[in-house]
């Protein structure tokens, strides 16, 4: 029998910072291909941004991760927002999005349609806001310890589904597939005891609101993250883990209660898990027998060793490159123009003919080509996409940062293999691109997220053994 359990904890300098960004009403908000709006009408709840700085003690070593409420930005755009945080260099600061599908398309792509014109200055201010608010975590920062714990949560499910009616696969809920209910929480405790902020790390797109929808919205994300700032009085930030096949099971509605439903149902999961963490620098041990009516086994909150405050502060960053082959069947610029136009004309005509129905799949069919090309101007010429993953271990904890959607296998398949280790999965973090990471078996079967894959079949677990061999030498 095990005598002692440790929690995984790190020691460091930790500040916090919260920003409201959210965008103008009246923006261009069309995030849904099924969508009949194009601009905003209002607010459901503020889009936020929250900063974590971290700095090793007694070295140079400093991560910054910013969690925004956004769903996709343009890589340019996130370069600019690292570019302008003074005194850090890019490769120490990671710009994670929650991927909340309410809070529109921010690209400068989009600024010649309605709202389209308001793009460029919120994204030139978003930059500046960004920019202070890295300063206002950096100036905050205290001494401070980082315990990570678990809890589970039934708020995602796997959204690979065969409809035999339609004989086809669509992106909705499966009653019968696997979903990684995973969320790994870690509280943030200043020496002197006052809590500075708490971090929530979990698996689930923010599609509980779609195209029915028509005000900016964090999705679920914000009543999680009021439930657990109401109880803790400290700001939460939110990380989005490998979701890319996993999704709300209640979703694609326009009632914000449902957002707000789903949200809760992650927050308390969330507090149930702060709530079983110990105090910091603690393990919890097997403290011997004690005779009572039963002969009872007894266990104790007791201080760590000196050695292990030290390892609690062990610094380790580092980058990798994987060259991702791109798939063979990449679509062409030419053809996916052609394909639009053809869908274009398609939804003039239903127009003409007042077909409602025929003008939203046709305007959702051009706007699938509209996205394909922008992806296709995204990538690198040549044959492979340099794929860029970012580590931070600190302590007991090892942050992985990734860009694009990668599916949930990415993530249990890491923590089975280190299952001492506490590791914050980002996904969506730097970059959108190269969009989905599914796995090979996903391959030519119709899967929506395969389809727009721009990485050939196998990428996905290229990139699971890289990150484990940069693991296993990190700890």
């Amino acid at each position: 029998m095990k005598t002692r359990v440790e929690t995984p904890q790190s020691r460091c300098k930790v500040g916090f910072a919260r920003a409201d960004i959210t965008p103008p009403v009246g923006i261009y908000h069309r995030m849904w291909g099924a969508a009949l709006h194009d601009r905003a009408t209002g607010v459901h709840r503020p889009l936020t941004a929250t900063a974590m700085y971290l700095e090793q003690l007694g070295g140079s070593g400093r991560l910054l991760v910013i969690g925004m409420d956004h769903c996709i930005l343009d890589g340019a755009e996130i370069e600019s927002i690292r570019s302008r945080i003074a005194g850090m260099a890019p490769s120490d600061i990671a710009v994670s999005l929650s991927h909340t599908h309410g809070s529109g398309w921010m690209s400068r792509t989009r600024s010649s349609l309605p709202g389209g014109d308001l793009i460029g200055p919120y994204l030139d201010q978003l930059a500046q806001v960004c920019a202070n608010l890295a300063n206002h975590a950096i100036d905050a920062a205290r001494d401070a310890t980082i315990l990570y714990g678990y809890a589970r949560c039934a708020l995602a499910a796997h959204r690979d589904t065969w409809d035999e009616t339609a004989k086809q696969f669509v992106c909705g809920f499966n009653t019968e597939g696997p979903a990684d209910d995973t969320v790994l929480v870690a509280k943030v405790v200043a020496d002197g005891g006052t809590t500075l902020g708490v971090v929530v790390n979990y698996a689930c797109h923010p599609t509980t609101l779609a195209w029915e929808n028509t005000l900016i919205s964090p999705d679920y994300v914000g009543s999680m993250r009021e439930l657990i700032e109401d109880s803790t009085s400290a700001p939460c930030l939110f990380i989005q883990g490998a979701s890319g096949d996993l999704g709300p099971r209640d979703g694609y509605v326009g009632d914000v209660r449902v957002a707000d439903r789903n949200g809760r149902q992650l927050g308390f999961a969330a507090l149930s898990a702060l709530e079983a963490l110990p105090a910091p620098g603690t393990a919890f041990e097997y403290a011997g027998p004690v005779v009572s009516g039963a002969i009872l086994g007894t266990w104790k909150h007791r201080p760590v060793t000196a050695t292990e405050v030290q390892r609690f502060a062990l610094w380790d960053a580092r980058q990798v490159v994987v060259q991702l082959p791109y798939r063979l069947s990449l679509p062409t610029v030419e053809a996916t123009q052609a394909e639009r136009a053809k869908w274009e004309a398609e939804e003039a005509t239903a127009r003409v003919a007042n077909d409602e129905a025929g003008v939203s799949e046709c305007r959702a069919r051009a706007e699938q080509m509209t996205r394909q090309l922008t992806r296709l101007a995204a990538m690198p010429p040549g044959k492979s996409y340099p794929y860029r993953i970012a580590f931070a271990r600190v302590g007991c904890a090892v942050w992985v940062f990734c860009p694009g959607e990668l599916y949930q296998v990415f993530q249990t398949t890491l923590r089975a293999r280190f299952p001492d280790v506490a590791l914050v999965i980002s996904t969506v973090t730097n970059d959108w691109q190269p969009g989905y990471l599914p796995p090979a078996s996903s391959y030519d079967y119709g899967i929506y997220q395969e389809i727009i894959a721009a990485v050939a079949p196998g990428s996905l677990e290229t990139v699971i053994e890289v990150v484990s061999r940069e693991l296993r030498a990190l700890i």
